[in-house]
């Protein structure tokens, strides 16, 4: 995989994501703190050994792991350094994304976070639950291409020498979708999947503060309770059901909230 996100699912932890391009470095999602040294060692393709450096995997418990390859029109990944001027940063996605979260890697500041339903006008934060608010600055009010995403004049995403990871995100028919919803009572949100519940499952409160939510099939999304962590937080919650299994996509119940919301869902793996 080119990104990593590991959670404890035994007790509360931070959720930390690691990435190939920079060596197995590490940064938590839910904090603004800088990179961090190697976590993830190698994780090698169609194994199931983890080789792990560092406090942060090293601590004793049962993991879930998440893994993300490079593909085109599905996911990338992109490296760049800050001018402090409006420029574009190139991308290798080939389609325009829907979704990425941009974070400074050598020092502390938030996580950036775009989507496509709300537009380059706005934009929250992956470590906190912050709604979506207006502001032309960080994605200097211009809406990515195929090619590149534009960047305004924050240091929290282009300050001038600093170093920053993009994660960008897209919809690949019957393998991912990233959309938007609104909670009205009990939802079906269609991901245009063929067949059953998808595999995985991010959510996120859009007009008003919300955690990001994430579900997962290993765990279980069931008509029922299901468990689920936070990236903006550390807790591991089992007790609660928010999302049901729904034909080509997924169902909320009235547990939450009414409002606007976006996701993220990856189809199931067979």
């Amino acid at each position: 995989p080119d990104m990593h996100i590991a959670s404890r699912t035994t007790s509360d932890m931070s959720h930390f994501i690691t990435a190939r391009l920079t060596g197995g470095k590490y940064m938590f999602t839910n904090a603004t703190a800088d990179e961090e040294s190697t976590a993830l060692e190698s994780f090698n393709k169609e194994q199931t050994t983890v080789e792990y450096t560092g406090t942060a995997a090293n601590d004793s418990g049962t993991y879930i792991h998440h893994g993300w390859k490079r593909a085109r029109g599905y996911f990338d990944i992109v490296t760049y350094t800050g001018t402090g001027s409006v420029r574009t940063v190139a991308h290798n996605l080939g389609v325009q994304p829907e979704m990425f979260w941009v974070k400074k890697r050598d020092s502390d500041r938030s996580w950036y976070t775009y989507h496509a339903s709300q537009g380059a006008g706005k934009q929250t934060t992956l470590d906190d639950g912050t709604e979506f608010y207006t502001t032309s600055t960080p994605w200097n009010d211009t809406e990515p291409t195929s090619s590149v995403f534009t960047v305004g004049t924050n240091n929290l995403n282009n300050g001038d020498g600093d170093t920053y990871i993009a994660f960008l995100f897209a919809t690949v028919a019957n393998v991912s979708k990233v959309g938007s919803f609104t909670q009205s009572g009990a939802t079906n949100v269609a991901c245009g999947f063929t067949g059953s519940t998808p595999s995985f499952i991010l959510l996120k409160r859009a007009d008003a503060a919300g955690d990001w939510l994430t579900f997962d099939s290993v765990r279980g999304i069931v008509a029922g309770n299901d468990p689920y962590f936070t990236l903006n937080g550390s807790a591991n919650t089992t007790n609660a059901d928010i999302v049901d299994p729904y034909s080509g996509g997924f169902a909320t119940t009235s547990s939450l909230a009414n409002g606007d919301y976006i996701f993220y869902a990856i189809a199931a793996i067979s």
